[in-house]
């Protein structure tokens, strides 16, 4: 089964940007729909964004406009770039594949934005 290993958050101020990154421990050309999730303290997991392996792509209302996601299957990695983030943005973010209930979930990397 693959596995995920999240990175690229860290402390950001109001209008900053940064780049998340999704490494999987196997190859995920077969895996036609990887998606970004993010979880606030005190609040449910939420998806923010998704992207097919043709490259289709959709966001959260809330990111839309803000968030990139992109993939790249020979490296076995998916991103996320987010900017002009938000303190409403701080969460921790997690990666997985659809269907999710077939996938364990990894760390998670926090994202945590300052006003």
């Amino acid at each position: 089964q693959v596995q995920l290993v999240e990175s690229g958050g860290g402390l950001v101020q109001a209008g900053g940007s940064l780049k998340l990154s999704c490494a999987a421990s196997g190859s995920i050309v077969s895996i036609n729909v990887m998606d970004w999730y993010r979880q606030a303290p005190g609040k449910q997991r939420e998806l923010v964004a998704t992207i097919t392996k043709a490259g289709n792509t959709v966001y959260a209302d809330s990111v839309k406009g803000r968030f990139t996601i992109s993939r790249d299957n020979a490296k076995n990695t998916v991103w996320l770039q987010m900017d002009s983030l938000k303190p409403e943005d701080t969460a921790v973010y997690f990666c997985i594949p659809e269907p999710i209930y077939r996938y364990s979930w990894g760390q998670g990397t926090q994202v945590t934005v300052s006003s």
